[in-house]
């Protein structure tokens, strides 16, 4: 495709783990396709796996919103409740970064992912979401107060793109499928870092462990399981998803042991699972639902939209879930094994949100 001016277009995903980066993966991969120029704004963990993943590309150092979990399920909540203040202070810290930032360089569009405060008055804006209702865990009540204000911060942007299928069935029940919907939002379909899998082993019995998301519970999970696999009978493939993490000091040989994977590492890896065990972040079930594979989805305690995730899927028979507290590995696979794993057909929806980003470009 021939384009008289390539446009340049800050991409910068929130950085709760890494999974609203994988996300906008496909998306930058678009945006260069059609000879456009990405700049992916992030920490230094976001833009080493930016950098990793695409080589020669422009990243622009922005700080992130390091929301931190409780190590106890009862005060999860709480904690994370205590640092809205941070998160608000993080919101304007950014907008302020922002204008900063364009003074400085040419920016033609910016794409937030889950960013609140990178929208600009004179510079078309898009925030990438799956979230219109948030789930605080304090009730409907509390959820549709919170859900007001959202709506204020959306607002802000020219245009929402939803990541997921409008209408029934879906991967995020009502967390993006609201009563009412803002009126600039649009579905856009799924998003995967994938690119479509050759299906080999599709019912090998490897087990693929991968790990994400914020500390200290990441760690906590990854010291749990790793008790575990080393006493399972069955390959395992281990992912830790975190460059600093220590090493294990023994690694049995039916284990294959990574820090972390780059996408061409993660694909075939994917292809030749039996089954995943994984949190239940948005991007990684999308990936899930990309490769086709069954899962057991062990939810952040206390991130009440991976608890509600987990909940919709394995009532809907998508995925297995368990909870983190008590887990066990060989009690867990006698249960999925007895699951029915409906899994959707959902490979024709991966590709829907080129149109938007097109006729957005297109607008420029």
């Amino acid at each position: 495709m021939v384009i008289n001016k390539p446009k340049r277009i800050l991409i910068a995903p929130l950085d709760w783990g890494l999974g609203h980066t994988t996300r906008c993966v496909p998306i930058i991969r678009y945006i260069q396709s059609l000879g456009h120029i990405p700049v992916v704004a992030g920490n230094a963990v976001q833009r080493s796996f930016i950098a990793e993943t695409f080589g020669n590309i422009a990243t622009i150092h922005l700080e992130g919103y390091n929301i931190r979990y409780s190590r106890w399920n009862q005060w999860a909540q709480m904690g994370l409740l205590s640092q809205v203040p941070g998160i608000l202070k993080t919101i304007r810290a950014e907008h302020k970064w922002l204008q900063l930032l364009t003074g400085d360089q040419k920016i033609d569009g910016i794409i937030s992912d889950n960013r609140y405060g990178l929208y600009h008055p004179d510079i078309p804006s898009v925030i990438l979401t799956h979230q219109l209702l948030l789930q605080t865990g304090m009730g409907a009540i509390a959820d549709r107060l919170i859900q007001r204000m959202h709506y204020k911060y959306l607002e802000h942007f020219d245009k929402i793109w939803v990541v997921d299928i409008p209408g029934n069935p879906n991967l995020s029940g009502s967390l993006a499928h609201t009563e009412h919907l803002p009126k600039q939002a649009h579905y856009i379909g799924l998003l995967s870092r994938l690119n479509r899998l050759e299906r080999i082993n599709q019912n090998g019995g490897r087990i693929v462990v991968l790990l994400s998301g914020p500390e200290p519970l990441r760690s906590e999970l990854s010291r749990l399981l790793w008790k575990q696999v080393k006493e399972y009978n069955g390959e395992v493939t281990f992912i830790e998803g975190s460059n600093n993490a220590a090493t294990p000091d023994y690694i049995p040989d039916h284990i294959s042991y990574n820090k972390c994977v780059t996408d061409k590492e993660l694909g075939p890896i994917l292809a030749k699972a039996g089954m995943v065990i994984c949190r239940s972040g948005y991007s990684t079930i999308m990936d899930l639902v990309a490769a086709e594979k069954k899962a057991i989805l062990i939810p952040t305690p206390g991130q009440t939209e991976q608890e509600y995730l987990a909940r919709y899927l394995h009532d809907a028979g998508v995925f297995y879930s368990s909870r983190q507290q008590g887990f066990n590995l060989n009690n867990a696979l006698t249960k999925a094994a007895d699951f029915p794993y409906r899994l959707p057909a959902f490979n024709d929806y991966y590709d829907l949100y080129q149109p938007a980003v097109q006729e957005w470009l297109n607008t420029l």
